[in-house]
């Protein structure tokens, strides 16, 4: 296998992960998804092309986990807040 691209990779994932800090729930799970991805695609095939379209998949996929998040986050807000409702009317 490639030295420099597994060295590649594991650097751009060190880097996506380590530059989390002042990032949004939505660009973390992006991020995350694409250095796995990269990783993924790269270490399996040893290409450079199939590590991009790993980075892209993962990328993906991070982002529809970050927005099923959301929405799961939005249902249980507003099921409490119909739950609340409905116990202060019973005062």
């Amino acid at each position: 296998m490639n030295r420099n691209l597994i060295l590649s990779c594991t650097l751009a994932g060190t880097l996506a992960l380590g530059a989390c800090a002042d990032m949004s729930d939505t660009e973390r799970r992006t991020g995350t998804g694409a250095a796995i991805g990269a990783a993924a695609g790269g270490l399996i095939t040893g290409d450079w092309g199939w590590a991009a379209g790993g980075a892209a998949i993962g990328a993906l996929g991070g982002y529809l986990y970050d927005q099923e998040k959301k929405s799961q986050q939005k249902k249980q807000n507003e099921a409490y807040q119909e739950g609340y409702k409905a116990g202060q009317k019973t005062k």
